[in-house]
Formats: structure tokens, sequence, C-alpha cells
């Protein structure tokens, strides 16, 4: 999990160092490589099918699969397309939101309780993205639209999580994924059309859809065997300090104060509601299946 954000984490300062690819077609090429990935692995682990068994795999998620493989792809879309238009720092302290953004939703759909700390800890998220507006964000008209693009990225990744737990469908992730991101160069290509990347912009994007969305996306998927999702949500968190670390180191990208000082009231309120619920996983049950489980009901603000 810890490589896995490293490599989520290394988008912003990879994508300001393109020649002339603009962000539709950035989108573009990111999710064409992801998804040449996406398909490697899955003729891969079911190579002794071919071609047949990546399909079937495919085909057996249903319409569910298509829902989450819609979700994957407005995550995929709205990322690069924010990161384009805003800095790094604002495109990752927005993402950081999803697990607050699903505790929400599944309150509002699920009628699940939502635990008073997390309460507290959406609260105090919204404050810090409300000094994140007002105190910056307001004057750059490019930063504000690029930080509202960036919102559909935690809204996608609760629906796609409380969807999968209302209708209780166990979707296969990497079939979803790959979905995604075919979805995602769908959406793209309309709007990248004349395609003026050089080969320079092309390799950089190939890079990202193999290393910084197709691998990552797949150790996540190992990681989340054995760890709960409290742990998950924690450590995605080290992407939101990574990721503009190497920005600010490699490509000269600075944070503004209103972002740092707001950003740094968001993680607290994130970190300080995922350690609470860490306290809650600390006696977990061996399932037959082979991964760790609080003794628990699992609390709402998951990102599983």
């Amino acid at each position: 999990m810890l490589i896995a954000t490293f490599l989520w984490s290394i988008a912003g300062v990879f994508t300001r160092h393109l020649e002339h690819a603009q962000s539709w077609e950035v989108t573009f090429w990111r999710s064409f490589f992801a998804a040449i990935f996406m398909l490697g692995v899955l003729l891969w682990t079911r190579r002794a099918q071919g071609i047949h068994g990546a399909w079937r795999a495919v085909r057996e998620t249903g319409w569910a699969g298509i829902l989450s493989g819609s979700m994957w792809a407005t995550m995929f879309t709205c990322f690069m397309l924010a990161l384009t238009r805003t800095t790094t720092a604002n495109t990752l302290i927005v993402n950081s939101l999803a697990p607050l953004f699903a505790a929400a939703l599944s309150w509002l759909v699920l009628k699940q309780p939502i635990a008073r700390r997390t309460w507290l800890a959406i609260f105090i998220a919204i404050a810090g993205m409300a000094w994140m507006f007002q105190a910056g964000l307001a004057a750059d008209e490019a930063a504000l639209s690029g930080t509202l693009i960036a919102f559909g990225i935690p809204v996608a990744s609760a629906i796609n999580v409380v969807t999968l737990k209302r209708v209780r469908h166990d979707v296969d992730l990497v079939p979803a994924v790959l979905l995604g991101a075919i979805f995602s160069v769908a959406i793209a290509l309309p709007s990248a059309i004349p395609l003026q990347a050089s080969a320079h912009d092309v390799a950089i994007l190939g890079f990202l859809g193999f290393y910084q969305l197709g691998l990552p996306c797949m150790l996540m998927v190992r990681a989340s065997r054995h760890l709960a999702a409290p742990e998950i949500a924690l450590l995605s968190l080290l992407e939101v300090i990574e990721g503009p670390l190497w920005s600010w180191l490699f490509a000269g990208e600075a944070v503004a104060v209103s972002t740092f000082t707001g950003g740094v009231v968001v993680l607290a309120a994130l970190v300080l509601n995922e350690a609470a619920a860490l306290r809650g996983c600390a006696n977990p049950t061996l399932h037959p299946d082979g991964a760790m489980r609080p003794n628990q009901p699992p609390r709402a603000a998951t990102n599983d």
C-alpha cells in the first residue's frame, strides 16, 4: 500500500513536464495505456482460458461492473482534468475527502449511522476547504475550475462504494478498472482530437498509465486483502503529502499559503477520524477467506 501511494503521488510532477499535450489529450493517453496494462494483467491471470477467459471475467461483472467502471472512469477523467488546471496540492486535498463523502452517502442511502467523530471530521474538513476557496482559489479562475472538477473524484468514489454495498455484488476489481479505463478513453477522445502530443509526451503518459494508474490499482487490490479499511484510508493520505512535495522539488510548483493551511486542517480531520477508527480494528479475527477483519460492524466511512 505504501508503494501504491508513492506511485499515485508522482502524477503531478510528471504532468508538469509535458510539452504539448493538453488536458483532454493527457486524460486520453493515460487511460489508454492504463487499459493496455489492465488488459495484459487480465490476460495473464487467466492465461489458461485465453482471451475467452478474460472476456468472461468482464462479462460476469454484469451491470454492477459497468456502474463501477463508470465511477472509475469519472475518477480517472476528473483527476487528470483537475491536475492540468490547478495545483497538485489542490487536486489531492479534494481527492482525500473520499472517505467522508462515502460516510455521508452511506448515511443517506444505506441508513448507516455516522459516528460523532466522523461528523466532526466532516465539519472540520468543510471549514478547511472553505478557507482554501475564500483565501486563494477565488482569485484564480483556472485553479477554481480545476478544484471544482476534482470534487468529481471523491463523489464518484463514494457512489462506487455505496452502490456495491447496496447491491451486495462481489465485483472483481480488475475487470472494473479495465472498464473504467476504456470508458475514460471513450469520453476523452472526442475532445482530445486532433492529437498533438509529442513522442516525449506519449512516453511520459505511457509511463503514467502503466505505473501511476494500472500498477498501483493492482497493489491496492492485494493490500486490501490484508488491511482493514481504516488502515487503507489512512495510508492513502500519504499521497496528499508526497504529491505536492515531488511537484515542489522536481517541478518548482510552490504550495500557496491558503492551500497549505486549509490542507493541514483537512488532513488533521481525516487523520484523527481514521486513527480513532483504527482503535476499533485492534482485535481482528481471521475469516475463512484469510483476510483480517475487526470484531465489530464496519464503520460508515470506508473506502474499500
